[in-house]
């Protein structure tokens, strides 16, 4: 059954480029593990793009994130010293934990055009590893389990299903793929997770006899589902257990109210390191309320 159907809130970051906001949601903050969900794009960037479109150095503690892309071309570069484009069916996984700097930018459309459309998830990490050494790592290929049936063709990309495992380390139980369906075919969700949702990317599907379009994230209760794909549609399945309540101020993610003040002192204050290759400007702490007001619950 659908406990809720979330429409995505489409937010323009910059210089045209449009994100969709599906997490956090105001009646439900998290599926799983799954604290945050944008669906990039997708957006046709020409030739010459202004750097503004590029997302500058910026802090994370916390969470791990996760990049997918349908089409196009993302440069990564970390203050752990990592620089890697993420390109359509890979996975840039990077693990923020006690602290992370990072920069993503748009340099092959810059040079020569792209589409860029995909989606970026934020992972809460469980209690006593918020605070793990920070990682990265890039999946592609037999990281990447991929099969066929009737009109699935199906990529995970973390954390197990379907009988598979995808190769990325996650801190807990989880899973999330993708499912390319042609018109009329049906797939399950994966069920042995307390929290489920499924989001349609592209295309329309049918669920418990509902029709949902493109934009929509239902989250799902335990019981055994089918999506059935009623055009060809693109459908991203996630859940796993939940890690117990997680605050969120900016791009922080934590537990504790007091680590996110903190968090936030040392960037205004300078003190989280940039990317060697990436260190020449910054994205400042925003405005708002302190990181430990009861506002940010």
């Amino acid at each position: 059954m659908i406990e809720l159907v979330i429409d995505q809130r489409r937010r323009d970051l910059g210089g045209g480029f449009e994100v969709g906001r599906v997490l956090p949601f105001a009646r439900r903050r998290m599926v799983g593990p799954f604290i945050f969900f944008d669906h990039m794009g997708p957006v046709d960037l020409a030739p010459g793009i202004d750097r503004s479109l590029d997302v500058r150095p910026h802090p994370h503690i916390g969470l791990s994130t996760v990049s997918y892309l349908f089409s196009g071309e993302i440069m990564h570069r970390d203050s752990l010293g990592y620089e890697q484009a993420v390109r359509p069916r890979e996975v840039n996984w990077m693990t923020a934990g006690r602290g992370i700097t990072h920069s993503e930018r748009f340099e092959h459309a810059r040079e020569h055009g792209d589409l860029v459309h995909g989606i970026q998830a934020w992972v809460a990490l469980p209690d006593g590893q918020e605070e793990t050494d920070p990682g990265f790592t890039h999946h592609s290929g037999k990281d990447l389990p991929q099969w066929s049936d009737g009109g699935v063709n199906g990529h995970l990309i973390a954390g197990s299903a379907y009988g598979l495992t995808a190769g990325a380390k996650t801190h807990s139980p989880l899973f999330y793929a993708h499912l390319d369906m042609t018109a009329g075919a049906v797939a399950e969700v994966p069920g042995g997770h307390s929290e489920r949702a499924l989001y349609v990317a592209e295309g329309a599907v049918e669920v418990d006899n509902r029709r949902f379009d493109a934009g929509q994230m239902l989250v799902l209760d335990t019981a055994a589902s089918q999506v059935r794909a009623l055009e060809r549609s693109t459908v991203m399945v996630l859940g796993g257990e939940p890690v117990g309540e997680r605050h969120i101020f900016w791009n922080f993610v934590s537990s504790s109210k007091d680590r996110l003040a903190e968090a936030a002192a040392d960037w205004k204050a300078g003190r989280m390191k940039l990317p060697d290759a990436d260190d020449q400007e910054f994205i400042p702490l925003p405005d708002g309320p302190p990181p430990s007001a009861p506002a940010m619950s």
